[in-house]
């Protein structure tokens, strides 16, 4: 009989288990303890907006050897019994005297032996998504089971695409792409930055997304100094820099990257802006390839940019993209971090005046033994003009 599935076939999950199972073997684990949206939806394909309700904690115990189990509320059940988890584990969930820790803890304690490692992804880019209170309930629970960081563990598997996977980002990006060439249609001066937002975000949905975790950008004339904020009333004018950036998803998969637009006839200075991060972006797709370390990239992307006579910023230049808008590793100065085939990334140079006002360039990209294979459409090579 088949097994059930969602996303995709349960023999994908299953490689992805026999590569997880492989690594808590070379980290000594014999357990795996995991709680966030990305980890579960990574391992089960379960995938829902219900994790937006900070109300109910999820669980899933990967063993050293055999199926994961999913410790999980009630009202979960019907959901992940359509993906390929056959040990489904439930409780009532809000429960205010005990939300699944004792159900949890008999999961894990029947498991490993007494002396056993039991892992936990604490690093960076992680999160426990339980209450504080009940991690400490659940420590004290596991006797002499020793919980050690799996931030190692999880990240090296996870960081590592397949063809199925890829697929995905690339299609979210193409999504994006689409949605990017309809930005004349709802983007001129006058109109406000929030309308642009909004429309932008109505088109992804449009072209396909299932929907828009996330929208950013900024306006300002000649550059902009801003990319977090909300967007406000503030009407686009001649001379403006347009920026928007998106991580639309699609079955679970996310794409990130910007379009830059000049309203009405860009600056000089804006236009070789444009051009230094466009040519930066070049050279480091061309130079790009396994081996090389995060800290590398930055290096070649910041001495671009200041060749071009132009600050990169303090920020990082570039990261991993998966089943999160941003993964590991940062493309910083200081992140040693070995790039592998496999890896699905960004390149997000900036380049700033002494002002601070800047442009932001992001393409995204799939490593490949041969170098840099660009997932997402490559930007104008000059500035487009709305």
């Amino acid at each position: 009989m088949t097994e059930p599935s969602l996303i995709f076939p349960s023999q994908e999950f299953r490689k992805r288990l026999t590569r997880l199972q492989s690594q808590m073997a070379e980290d000594g684990l014999e357990a795996l303890l995991l709680t966030s949206a990305a980890d579960i939806f990574y391992i089960s394909g379960f995938l829902t907006r219900f994790w937006e309700s900070p109300a109910r904690p999820w669980f899933i115990v990967v063993p050293a050897k055999g199926d994961p189990i999913a410790v999980i509320p009630a009202i979960g059940a019907d959901l992940m019994g359509r993906t390929w988890i056959s040990e489904i584990r439930t409780w009532n969930a809000p429960d205010p005297q005990d939300d699944g820790i004792s159900l949890l803890a008999d999961t894990l304690t029947a498991i490993p032996p007494e002396s056993a490692r039991i892992g936990v992804p604490m690093g960076l880019e992680t999160h426990l998504r339980m209450p504080l209170a009940d991690y400490h309930r659940l420590l004290q629970r596991l006797g002499g089971r020793q919980v050690v960081d799996a931030t190692h563990t999880i990240q090296r598997v996870r960081e590592i695409k397949s063809p199925a996977e890829v697929d995905k980002i690339r299609h979210s990006c193409d999504i994006a792409a689409r949605a990017f060439a309809r930005v004349p249609e709802f983007a001129s001066a006058g109109r406000g930055l929030d309308a642009v937002f909004r429309d932008f975000q109505i088109t992804l949905l449009q072209e396909g997304a299932d929907w828009v975790s996330y929208v950013a950008g900024g306006a300002g004339q000649g550059g902009y100094d801003d990319v977090i904020s909300p967007a406000t009333a503030q009407p686009l004018m001649k001379g403006d820099i347009l920026m928007l950036d998106t991580g639309a998803v699609c079955d679970g998969y996310f794409c990130d990257f910007d379009r830059n637009y000049a309203v009405g006839p860009a600056s000089d200075t804006a236009k070789r802006m444009h051009d230094t991060l466009w040519q930066a972006t070049e050279r480091c797709l061309q130079d790009l390839k396994p081996g090389l370390r995060a800290t590398d990239v930055h290096r070649m992307l910041s001495e671009d940019i200041r060749k071009g006579g132009f600050d990169p910023g303090s920020g990082r230049l570039g990261h991993g993209l998966g089943v999160t808008l941003t993964e590991w590793p940062s493309f910083t100065a200081r992140d040693q971090t070995v790039l592998r085939a496999g890896m699905v990334l960004t390149l997000e140079p900036g380049a700033f005046d002494p002002d601070g006002k800047g442009i932001v360039h992001e393409e995204n990209l799939l490593l490949t033994p041969q170098g840099a294979e660009l997932l997402s459409p490559r930007a104008p090579e000059t500035l487009p003009e709305l």
